[in-house]
């Protein structure tokens, strides 16, 4: 092959810029955050002095909320908070390989990881992101909580995105309903969960009966009759223990 047909093939093509930035809009204009929230829950049986484990938690300067089981006797729940998922296969591994965690029963049925998310119309992604999720889950007000994850039907997206949204604002409705008796905290765990749900949902409030009450009211909507292929397992459980936010 001569030089001249040698220089006029083309070369590869040079990889699209992949952004994975969080995103929204303020003033019509779109912004970006390339940081996120991490939570992981972890739930334990056998544990028969859960000051232990709250002590254990605040000396080692965890970031989250502990809860007593309402349907265990000897179980609680942990939720953990940090920016850099290395956190959880290093500082919270440690943690969890020491008494009096090393004593307690893991319960894997209950474990999530997931990370805060934006839509693409929130005007504060620090907000978002960070403050609100953390701020829900660790205000003192907040003692009773529901978490569980759930499974979005595969046929849910490929109906189109006016219906989509039509399906997502009802839920938005149904929340600023129960606004001041039941907070929501929602992660997205695409490819962290080993069950392949799609979501993690966290009630939050002073009383369980309108946690329990809004999960009975959805049950009536489009997204949950129709686009749900699964919720659960729920864990119930009242906070002992939340760090500062």
């Amino acid at each position: 092959m001569s030089e001249d047909k040698a220089a006029a093939r083309p070369g590869p093509e040079e990889p699209a810029t992949l952004d994975l930035a969080e995103k929204g809009r303020r003033a019509g204009q779109v912004i970006s955050l390339d940081r996120r929230l991490f939570m992981k829950f972890t739930a334990f049986g056998r544990c028969l002095d859960p000051h232990a484990a709250v002590k254990a938690l605040a000396e080692d300067g965890v970031q989250g909320a502990l809860y007593v089981d309402a349907n265990d006797p000897q179980g609680i729940g942990v939720m953990v908070a940090s920016e850099h998922p290395e956190y959880f296969v290093s500082n919270l591994r440690a943690l969890f390989n020491h008494r009096p965690f090393a004593d307690f029963v893991h319960k894997p049925e209950f474990d999530m990881l997931g990370r805060t998310y934006s839509i693409g119309y929130e005007q504060d992604l620090e907000e978002t992101l960070f403050k609100r999720p953390l701020s829900k889950m660790l205000d003192p007000k907040n003692i009773w909580a529901i978490w569980y994850p759930l499974q979005r039907a595969k046929k849910f997206y490929t109906l189109p995105p006016e219906h989509q949204r039509k399906i997502l604002a009802e839920h938005g409705t149904l929340a600023h309903r129960y606004a001041g008796h039941a907070n929501d905290v929602r992660l997205a765990c695409h490819g962290l969960d080993k069950s392949d749900n799609d979501f993690i949902v966290g009630l939050v409030g002073a009383q369980l009966h309108p946690l329990s009450a809004i999960v009975q009211e959805m049950r009536k909507t489009e997204q949950t009759s129709q686009y749900l292929d699964s919720l659960g397992p729920f864990f119930v459980g009242r906070a002992i223990w939340q760090s500062l936010a």
